[in-house]
């Protein structure tokens, strides 16, 4: 690039003045005055180069890539950082996910450890083996001395004291032999097991039927059935 250093221009018009004004000094008759002064090397302060033509051009495109540059690496960090927050985001969703699941493992262990639990209740209460007389010393208790001959009569003659006992055709369950037998759940969970929830349920189920054990004994002396 072609560059026109100020100070060389200065310099040779100081010289070209200089000589302009010998001469015309010399015509006039008078001494030589030069009108433009010259800084000494020294002192002089030079202005930037100037390009011109094809330089002017070049510095144009140098600015324009510089810019192009900034952007590029302004994009590049906007990128970064949204696939930053992305990778987070995703990351946010796994740990919520994963924790969703565990606690639905943890609430699915808990029923069954609660179902296990309440099977075992039941098979402990079932190894009990109440024997006839305990159970009958708890339906005394129960239906009261009143009734509780008849409701005896009742249940002997059903069931012989045997709270687990199934009738082959029917399925009647249980010291009553209710039909079915979950109709006993009405008493208690533990239906199958428990002869005192038997003997509730058989209790409720003669008084709002036959006002009282009585009455179901006296309809089952005919009926052979109540």
């Amino acid at each position: 690039m072609n560059r026109i250093s100020v100070r060389g221009v200065a310099v040779a018009s100081a010289t070209a003045v200089t000589a302009v004004g010998a001469v015309v000094g010399v015509a006039s008759g008078s001494a030589a005055q030069p009108t433009t002064q010259v800084a000494d090397a020294a002192g002089s302060t030079l202005l930037a180069d100037i390009p011109s033509g094809d330089g002017a051009q070049t510095v144009v495109d140098n600015l324009a890539r510089q810019a192009d540059a900034q952007q590029a690496d302004a994009d590049a960090a906007a990128q970064k950082a949204a696939d930053q927050a992305a990778r987070i985001k995703a990351a946010n969703a796994a740990k919520a996910k994963a924790d969703a699941d565990k606690a639905a493992k943890a609430a699915a262990q808990a029923h069954a450890d609660a179902l296990a639990a309440s099977r075992a209740a039941a098979r402990a209460t079932l190894t009990k083996n109440f024997s006839p007389g305990s159970v009958q010393a708890m339906a005394l208790a129960i239906v009261g001395q009143a009734q509780y001959q008849c409701f005896s009569n009742i249940v002997t003659r059903e069931s012989g004291w045997n709270y687990t006992a199934t009738n082959p055709s029917s399925g009647a369950y249980g010291l009553v032999q209710a039909l079915p037998g979950d109709k006993m759940a009405s008493a208690g969970a533990d239906w199958r097991t428990n002869p005192e929830t038997q003997i509730k349920w058989g209790l409720t189920y003669m008084n709002s039927r036959y006002g009282s054990p009585c009455g179901a004994w006296s309809y089952w002396q005919v009926h052979h059935s109540y």
